[in-house]
């Protein structure tokens, strides 16, 4: 149950803030034993890094009166309650920071969604059905841990719906019992109130950002479970103990081979369930093996999938299937529209589902760009993508990409090269990095009168940023052999531009006609200017090349 919490690294804070958690938790109860205000100042510390670590921490405090009740039966206000008041207002300020972020989050998320954020709109009376639901989830996970999944199916929780009253009436029900028990023995008492106390901030009260996906989690319960866990073993320990009094010293030895197996089945397990999380594709792939209508793990594995080579047509069913379960949702439609942006001929489904994106969300920036970016290569709409990239660049102003992508498109307009160029300063400031801005700029420079030297240096910046680009080799090799004195640096870019795609037949003319224009290396022109050939034999220049190498005069004259 807890490979979740560790196999999975965004939820070290799960096992980092149960460190500090349980260090405050010993120290409080050394301080409660013999009162020393060192203990008390050192368990305080502990706590304030385990709220730190996580915010569910905050549920220390009262988990300890629980304990502290477990050990003598009442609590008392001077001695029980008052130091645990500062550690209340600390857990609480912590939450309501919490709580703030996550609302700051949920907003944007129903802003994004729209209609579609109606499975955060549960009345009261719904979120104490939740709850209930919750807690008996995460108890027949504990006892029965099969089946278990990085994200679970999203429930529908509905008042008029009667038999999910049946879980807080459940839930009810067991305290009930288990106060009539703690007349005798409080330890089942203690230990549930601690499993559901501790679970509280994830029992559907607060809206949490996992709820988008699912109510429910395997480490939501990372530490709550120690409220089953440590009761549980202590029953079968004393159960045990009193099955094997008097026994043979056989049957006693036979005992702890059998205790021995608990563990050696479990761990056999836990290794098992930790080759889900080998990479994100194994763990989206065993997601939808157990949960098909999860759309996030659709969605997250079509991401992954269209960056491999060869993964565009699974991921593109991947994002369909996350659309037709989620079709409120403008990203997951720009996810799409993007996927389809690169397939030949389907250039209109993509304007279709960016189109369907902005209607769903009018204010998110990336269809916006991705609309300008697919109609900047269709024919006659070049003024529509100009207006969809300087929108999205108003949305994001830090949008890099958008500002490249609009450079070229003014830059396909008769008269905006300076607004062009402006676009492309602006991308560079946002990002120095970006190659792809660099050559653009270059290309724009490199067309206007004296900007040459300039397009040089953004030519070769563009090729240091990405080394392995044969274009980017190419266009700087160009740029170089239209200035004077630079065609052996030249033909270096070229050459490096056909390491990279020896079959780059721009690149072999390019070489070619650069050797042919240096002293003794006419042989190595003519090899260039035959490779072109080989490549593409009606290639005109690639012939005139060879021919005015034939009729060059030899080196040295006659």
């Amino acid at each position: 149950m807890c490979v979740e919490s560790v196999a999975w690294i965004a939820e070290q804070k799960n096992t980092l803030s149960a460190v500090f958690y349980l260090a405050a938790a010993w120290t409080y109860l050394g301080f409660d034993r013999d009162r020393r205000r060192s203990q008390y100042l050192l368990a305080l510390g502990w706590f304030v890094l385990a709220l730190l670590s996580k915010t569910v921490t905050a549920t220390l405090p009262a988990a300890l009166l629980v304990v502290l009740w477990w050990r003598r039966g009442r609590l008392d206000w001077r001695r029980d309650v008052r130091p645990l008041v500062p550690w209340f207002v600390l857990g609480v300020a912590g939450g309501l920071v919490t709580a703030w972020v996550e609302q700051k989050f949920f907003v944007s998320v129903q802003e994004r969604l729209g209609p579609a954020a109606t499975d955060f709109a549960l009345t009261f009376l719904e979120r104490c059905l939740l709850a209930g639901r919750v807690i008996w989830f995460y108890l027949g996970k504990l006892v029965w841990p099969a089946d278990l999944i990085f994200i679970y199916p999203q429930w529908s929780v509905s008042a008029a719906v009667g038999w999910q009253y049946l879980f807080p009436l459940a839930v009810l029900g067991a305290i009930a019992g288990l106060a009539v028990v703690a007349r005798r023995r409080r330890g089942p008492l203690a230990g549930f109130l601690f499993f559901a106390g501790t679970l509280f901030p994830a029992l559907g009260f607060f809206n949490v950002y996992p709820f988008l996906f699912s109510y429910v989690a395997d480490h939501f319960q990372y530490l709550a479970s120690l409220g089953i866990l440590v009761p549980l073993a202590v029953g079968l320990t004393a159960g045990v103990r009193r099955l094997l009094a008097g026994r043979a010293a056989g049957v006693r030895r036979l005992g702890a081979v059998l205790v021995g197996v608990v563990p050696a089945v479990l761990g056999v397990l836990t290794w098992r369930q930790c080759g889900m999380y080998r990479d994100a594709e194994t763990l989206y792939r065993a997601t939808l093996a157990r949960n098909p209508t999860c759309w996030l793990a659709h969605a997250n594995l079509g991401l992954i999938l269209a960056a491999a080579p060869g993964g565009l047509p699974e991921a593109l069913a991947h994002f369909e299937a996350a659309v037709r379960l989620k079709p409120g949702d403008a990203e997951l439609h720009n996810q799409l529209g993007s996927a389809l942006a690169r397939v030949p001929g389907r250039e209109a489904a993509a304007i279709d589902q960016f189109e369907t994106a902005l209607r769903l969300s009018p204010d998110l920036p990336y269809p916006h760009a991705n609309l300008g970016i697919a109609l900047l290569r269709i024919p006659g709409r070049l003024p529509e993508a100009v207006a969809q990239l300087e929108t999205a660049v108003r949305l994001k102003p830090d949008f890099a990409a958008a500002y490249n992508f609009l450079g070229r498109a003014l830059g396909a307009l008769p008269g905006h090269e300076g607004d062009a160029l402006a676009a492309y300063a602006a991308a560079l400031r946002i990002d120095p990095g970006l190659a792809d801005a660099h050559s653009n700029l270059a290309i724009t420079l490199a067309a206007m009168p004296g900007r040459m030297p300039e397009a040089i240096e953004h030519f070769a910046a563009a090729a240091r940023l990405d080394p392995g680009s044969a274009d980017a080799h190419y266009n700087l090799g160009c740029a170089l052999a239209a200035a004077p004195g630079r065609l052996p640096d030249a033909v270096g870019e070229f050459e490096a531009a056909l390491r990279i795609d020896p079959a780059n037949a721009r690149a072999h003319l390019a070489l070619g006609m650069a050797l042919a224009g240096l002293p003794g290396r006419a042989r190595e022109a003519r090899a260039q200017f035959e490779a072109v050939l080989r490549l593409d034999p009606e290639d005109a220049d690639a012939r005139r090349g060879l021919e005015q190498l034939r009729a060059a005069p030899p080196p040295g004259g006659g």
